[in-house]
């Protein structure tokens, strides 16, 4: 443990430039879903088409976490970052000089999209190592403040469409996608303190091995239920003002940015919060108030006035959450930060799949999507019965060789 205070303890040029990859990656990983309902009226897409092309990129970033966690691992993560980056600016290249004239072509521009998700698994291992136990919370509250990224991505990506049509947003992106870039290569340095280089095999023993703690499970619940959450609700409420609430794409993407940017800048907060009160104290808050803010959300008459600042204190709360789970990580499995971010980030794109869908599905079937909201507010409150399972044990087995260092 040292006793440097955190801008000293670590690498600030990598930090500050992990936030803004995370960033960028984030804005062009979400911008289906402010363009959606714009997508959508072009193409004649059902409920369920719409929330299916917005929870695709979530899905396709939650598999190749996957494998951006192996190869942070085995080449380090300021390679796999740019290696992500480029394929994600060649992607959207070609997608804005051919066109996007259908479904199945929305479909590619999103499983293209899906490497920009992956950015999160190389993201936060970069701040993430270089920084002791006793400041983990806030270097990766601040990395991963990058899911604001998805605001501009709301407060843009409509306004821009209308003024040159959707497609020319996909190469709008390019530009800061190319400024990151240049600025990533030039700035970022991998941390010393890296795990020794695993083989192909290794690594896939690894995850299995993983796979076989029971704790890597109740992480990637965990993470599926707040990163699920806010990532689900960040692609979904576009379409839920414009469908519910007859808003224009424009004034849907005001809203759901303003929502959007409450989850993320908070995130160092709940970093710091749990430093100070520990990881699983501030969770356990967390899934009680998403929990009950969900079935508000379901319950109440649909008025904007109404609706609105819910939606806006459970992305807060939720943003909340994904800085404690990222404090609880490093702790537990410091050793195995890059495998762990990988399956947690899973995790967190399963769950933020499932939502996205879920929700276009409810609409469809029900014609409202009332019953996506309740379900997910059940699975945050097995997340809290699973967090009390545990916590006991927990904070007397690694919890407690950690000295210094609340859980």
């Amino acid at each position: 443990m040292t006793d440097k205070p955190f801008w000293q303890s670590g690498h600030r040029p990598t930090l500050i430039m992990a936030f803004l990859y995370f960033d960028i990656a984030f804005m062009v990983w979400n911008m289906l879903g402010p363009l959606a309902p714009i997508i959508a009226k072009d193409m004649g897409l059902s409920p369920a088409e719409k929330g299916f092309i917005v929870a695709v990129p979530t899905l396709a970033g939650a598999i190749l976490r996957l494998v951006n966690g192996f190869l942070v691992d085995r080449i380090g993560q300021k390679i796999t970052g740019a290696f992500g980056q480029l394929v994600v600016i060649a992607g959207l290249f070609a997608a804005w000089f051919f066109g996007i004239h259908s479904l199945q072509g929305v479909i590619a521009v999103g499983v293209i999209l899906g490497f920009a998700g992956a950015a999160f698994a190389v993201a936060l291992p970069l701040a993430s190592r270089w920084y002791p136990p006793q400041h983990q919370g806030k270097a990766m509250g601040i990395a991963g403040m990058g899911n604001s990224g998805t605001v501009f991505a709301a407060l843009f990506a409509p306004l821009l469409a209308k003024a040159f049509g959707w497609n020319n947003v996909l190469g709008l992106a390019l530009i800061p996608l190319v400024i990151v870039f240049v600025l990533y290569m030039i700035f970022v340095k991998d941390s010393p303190h890296q795990p020794p280089a695993k083989t192909t095999s290794e690594y896939v023993k690894g995850y299995l091995r993983m796979l076989g703690e029971g704790d890597a499970w109740w992480f990637i619940l965990f993470y599926g239920v707040t990163f699920g959450g806010f990532v689900g609700l960040s692609g979904s409420l576009p379409i839920w003002f414009t469908s519910e609430l007859d808003m224009t794409p424009i004034h849907a993407g005001y809203s759901t940015a303003a929502c959007v940017f409450a989850g993320s800048m908070v995130r160092p907060f709940g970093g710091a919060l749990a430093d100070r009160i520990g990881g699983i104290r501030t969770l356990s808050y967390v899934y009680i108030a998403a929990a009950a803010l969900l079935v508000a959300i379901s319950f109440t008459p649909i008025s904007f006035a109404i609706k609105f600042p819910l939606f806006f204190l459970v992305m807060g709360t939720l943003g909340v959450g994904n800085g404690a789970v990222f404090q609880l990580v490093p702790q537990r499995f410091r050793h195995e930060i890059g495998v762990m971010t990988g399956l947690v980030g899973f995790g967190g794109g399963v769950g933020g799949f499932y939502l996205a869908s879920s929700l276009g599905l409810a609409k469809q079937w029900t014609g409202s999507a009332s019953a996506g909201f309740l379900i997910f507010a059940g699975l945050a409150l097995i997340a809290l019965a699973g967090l009390t399972s545990v916590k006991k044990r927990w904070r007397t087995t690694w919890g407690a060789a950690i000295q210094g260092v609340r859980i």
